[in-house]
């Protein structure tokens, strides 16, 4: 019999999040979830008049398919995976892998050779389809947020299909002064950073690409971030575990990062150019994540937290960045995690996580749920 929450969540990715209409091709890219879930998205996206087109993927085998990756191998995946998503209008990837650090004996040079020459797929699913991405329930996510299997995947089902046409009406007043605005400065224990996001834009996330959702994201101007920044919550990347990450940033470059791995830190900003740039700046909102538990779809709407991302910028409100990396790092506000504070052009929007312009209260927690 077929958990009715995995029916319920296959017609928000397909109704809502993607909002698939009669006629339209999906890719359901699926690594690691049981068949159940992915029998129910296909008979979600065949109901919505949609032709679905299945990839199942396993983690273990795709760290083996990099480990000795080379350009040939590299080169013949992109065209393939290109060829295919040019033929997609919509794009719905899960992935529930019970072992976060599968690729973290991948060699450096392979994986950043793997992901450069991947990078034009995932820029043609992010500009040219409707997509939406979210991981799956494992006792590893669990183990991370420091719950029971069973009862995070309760807390799973409940903030993956929590009202998100709610939080998309109350976003629309942070966007729109985001839109607006042009110096930020960014307050807290280490932290000490000022940038300009000044004709960049502001893009709203209310459950239509990523799932959980609840940020709005912007991006600084290429060389306007001067100053630290210091994260308080651990992060993976590309496999491996970092803490206490600490940014210094001169004219929009990160001139020194510090934190634990900090030669494997380093490396991954020496990818390319545009690693060591900032592509991504976002405040997260979701009233349901209150602590990191190392995944980032989770981690960055955090509520009373923000993100700062060195590496590729969106099409859209970006500054033009290019690279292979992008990863969003998250600093906590609230008072539990040490504080802090957002201002925007000399007017103070969040202290210690909660917002404070009365128009912009609906984003606290007790208003959202």
């Amino acid at each position: 019999m077929t958990d009715p929450r995995y029916t319920k969540l296959a017609e928000l990715l397909i109704g809502y999040s993607t909002a698939l209409k009669r006629g339209e091709t999906i890719l359901l890219d699926m690594m690691d979830v049981p068949d159940e879930m992915v029998v129910e998205l296909v008979r979600a996206a065949r109901r919505a008049g949609g032709t679905p087109l299945v990839e199942i993927r396993r983690t273990r085998v795709m760290r083996e398919a990099m480990r000795a990756t080379d350009e040939r191998h590299a080169s013949l995946a992109a065209e393939v995976e290109m060829y295919r998503m040019k033929k997609m209008h919509a794009y719905v990837a899960i992935r529930g892998a019970d072992n976060a650090a599968e690729y973290s004996d991948v060699p450096s040079d392979k994986l950043q050779l793997y992901t450069r020459t991947l990078r034009p797929v995932q820029d043609q699913r992010v500009n040219h389809t409707k997509w939406v991405v979210l991981r799956w329930p494992t006792p590893s996510l669990a183990q991370a947020a420091n719950l029971s299997t069973e009862a995070f995947e309760d807390f799973y089902f409940d903030v993956c299909t929590m009202d998100y046409r709610k939080m998309a009406k109350a976003l629309k007043p942070l966007a729109a002064r985001m839109r607006r605005a042009d110096r930020v400065h960014l307050k807290g224990p280490g932290t000490d950073l000022t940038f300009s996001i000044k004709g960049i834009g502001a893009k709203p996330c209310d459950g239509l690409r990523n799932i959980p959702d609840g940020e709005v994201f912007s991006c600084p101007t290429l060389k306007s971030a001067n100053g630290v920044i210091q994260f308080n919550t651990p992060t993976i990347y590309a496999g491996t575990k970092f803490e206490n990450i600490r940014l210094e940033l001169k004219n929009g470059r990160i001139v020194k990062a510090t934190g634990t791995n900090e030669t494997r830190l380093n490396e991954i900003l020496d990818t390319d150019p545009g690693a060591r740039y900032i592509g991504e700046f976002s405040l997260g909102f979701n009233p349901y994540i209150l602590n990191p538990m190392c995944d980032i779809l989770f981690d960055e709407k955090i509520a009373g937290s923000l993100h700062f991302t060195p590496g590729q910028a969106y099409a859209d409100c970006g500054n033009g960045n290019k690279s292979a990396v992008h990863w969003d790092m998250v600093l906590i506000q609230r008072p539990e995690w040490g504080g802090g504070e957002v201002w925007f052009d000399g007017e103070l929007i969040r202290k210690d996580g909660r917002f404070l312009p009365k128009d912009l209260q609906g984003l606290n927690p007790e208003r959202l749920k």
